[in-house]
């Protein structure tokens, strides 16, 4: 998950010159599209809050666009000043350079405790978590009603039946009748999102890259012979089109389906598009499983401070918390607590779809630090399979030789 925004400092909010005894200094990612949205309005009102209660500790927060915030973090931790805490994408170098506090060194058992399962595990390194889950959401099926209406079809629950229905969209002249964003901004979303439905994935049951496996070869042939061989995903070749487009497109009704996650909901509806969404489709029926995505909450051992940081995001992580994150943002509450509640409040029934799938909902595997580096050439290469001339099992074996040998640098 990334959003732009501003950049900007909370500094001391709550406190006086030199009145605390300890400081905390939090970098943070925006998950704001503007001033009137950002990330610091949320925790300015948070460090307000704490700060009052707790007079003797002060919480400095700068706030980074995604564009930003993993290299500012990368450039305090290289020049030997770390923050006392973190809120980016990724937490497994830093546990592998053993500069992180484990989770259940810092948080309350029922804190720890409350997080939800998948999250928690997908916060491990060798079974020890390090990355506490911030944010999280999953992917759906997403359709525009008015073209469905049109075209004289149903959402398909398998690859056969979204096949058929690309087909009719394109009879009616939709201009993208399935949208296949593998370009270089998220490629590697999209591309779980179809091992999934294909009975595959990254890594097999044991955490091992799989990468080629036959079931992943089958995907990504079927993804060139039916859906890009037959124009069925529009005038942009899919290595091109990033996800920001291929949304501004269903936004702007040029779609007439694509895989999308919450924020897609809040743009169609300024533009005024009627859609549905339903579980991804999958090869012979819906998808046994969805992709879930988290950013990590991360605490680094230098200045010390165990206490103060674990009372700090024990607060953080409570229900009320959470849930106002999770509204604020359109995303899923990684705490089972708060998960409960906004399954049955009616103010968040938009979110529900998203919600029901986070049970299955399978991650990258970021607890393993080789991942950054495949992840990087699945960006850079995986659009190549689908080409007219692409060869998906020759792509993904190269894939696999890439991962086979990031694993080995490790």
């Amino acid at each position: 998950m990334s959003a732009l925004g501003l950049t900007g400092v909370l500094g001391g909010c709550g406190a006086g010159d030199g009145s605390s005894d300890v400081t905390l200094r939090l970098v943070a990612a925006d998950y704001g599209t503007s001033a009137a949205n950002s990330s610091r309005k949320y925790w300015a009102e948070l460090v307000e809050q704490y700060e009052a209660d707790h007079p003797g500790v002060q919480i400095d927060v700068s706030v980074y666009s995604w564009n930003d915030v993993d290299r500012k973090v990368k450039e305090m931790v290289d020049a030997g000043d770390p923050p006392d805490m973190a809120q980016i994408g990724a937490y497994a170098d830093y546990a592998a350079d053993d500069l992180l506090y484990q989770a259940g060194d810092l948080l309350s058992i029922p804190v720890q405790a409350d997080f939800v399962s998948q999250l928690a595990e997908a916060g491990q390194v060798n079974g020890v978590q390090y990355g506490m889950p911030f944010a999280s959401s999953t992917r759906v099926l997403f359709y525009n009603k008015e073209l469905f209406a049109d075209a004289g079809i149903t959402p398909p629950k398998t690859w056969d039946e979204l096949a058929a229905g690309a087909r009719a969209l394109k009879a009616e002249g939709v201009k993208y009748p399935y949208a296949l964003p593998l370009g270089p901004e998220e490629a590697q979303a999209e591309t779980m999102q179809w091992l999934l439905a294909g009975k595959g994935g990254y890594t097999d049951s044991v955490g091992t890259y799989s990468i080629d496996s036959p079931e992943n070869v089958r995907t990504f042939t079927w993804l060139k012979d039916e859906l890009v061989g037959k124009g069925l995903t529009g005038p942009v070749a899919p290595g091109k089109l990033n996800r920001a487009d291929a949304f501004e497109a269903f936004a702007a009704g040029d779609v007439g389906m694509l895989n999308g996650h919450p924020s897609l909901m809040a743009m169609a509806e300024k533009k005024g598009v009627e859609y549905g969404m339903v579980p991804t489709p999958g090869v012979d029926g819906e998808s046994r499983a969805t992709l879930g995505v988290a950013d990590w909450m991360m605490a680094f051992k230098k200045h010390g401070h165990r206490d103060e940081i674990g009372d700090f995001l024990d607060f953080v992580y409570g229900e009320e918390q959470v849930l106002g994150f999770s509204r604020d943002y359109n995303l899923l509450p990684v705490t089972t607590s708060a998960s409960r509640t906004m399954a049955t409040a009616e103010q968040d029934k938009h979110l529900k779809p998203f919600l029901d799938e986070l049970v299955t909902a399978e991650h990258y595997p970021v607890g393993n630090t080789s991942w950054a580096a495949v992840n990087a050439a699945v960006k850079k290469q995986i659009g190549k399979a689908v080409t007219p001339n692409g060869d998906p099992q020759a792509v993904l074996t190269g894939l696999q030789a890439a991962a086979t040998r990031a694993e080995g640098a490790q």
